[in-house]
């Protein structure tokens, strides 16, 4: 089941408030999360206080409740790529046991570009160098503070779009296509 929540800012005139590490966040994302088993309290805490932080954005929950110990991370990671592929969500965070498993099933699909960045700075880097669009955090090995604070700077970070960065994503893509 989707729940689908918004998260606006009431007062967008304390947007200086809300600035990442590349500037302003980006107006609108819609922002896709999905966890196994092991992610999904670290889901659900995230999407709460990202929907209490003001942002302009609609956060989509693509499940995982924690419930049944058979929520595998390739079954979430393949959910919210293709939420991503079909133009549903633009970025997506992704939540297992440590962030690895899921990072390597989303990288399978075309388009997907995924990493465990389990800081602020590889959280921002990763979009602003390789226009990464999907975070994967390891609920086991990151507390909630830290999770929060990596999910906002990569949410507020946007692809640099300079000739080496995207000479490199070019290869990158390059690469997907030729496999």
């Amino acid at each position: 089941m989707t729940r689908r929540y918004l998260a606006f800012n009431p007062h967008p005139e304390s947007a200086s408030a809300t600035q990442g590490c590349s500037g302003p966040y980006p107006s609108e994302v819609r922002i896709a999360f999905a966890a196994d088993h092991a992610g999904a309290a670290c889901k659900d805490e995230l999407i709460a206080r990202l929907g209490m932080a003001g942002l302009d954005h609609e956060l989509i929950d693509l499940g995982g409740d924690g419930s049944d110990p058979t929520d595998d991370y390739p079954d979430f990671a393949q959910r919210l790529g293709a939420a991503i592929q079909a133009g549903d969500a633009e970025r997506g965070i992704l939540i297992c046991g440590s962030g690895v498993g899921a990072s390597v099933a989303a990288n399978k699909m075309r388009g997907i570009r995924a990493a465990v960045c389990h800081d602020t700075y590889s959280a921002h880097q990763g979009v602003e160098h390789d226009d990464m669009n999907v975070l994967t955090l390891g609920a086991r090995v990151i507390g909630p503070d830290p999770a929060f604070e990596c999910a906002l700077a990569f949410i507020a970070a946007t692809f640099s779009g300079e000739p080496r960065h995207r000479r490199r994503l070019d290869k990158v893509l390059a690469i997907e296509s030729d496999n």
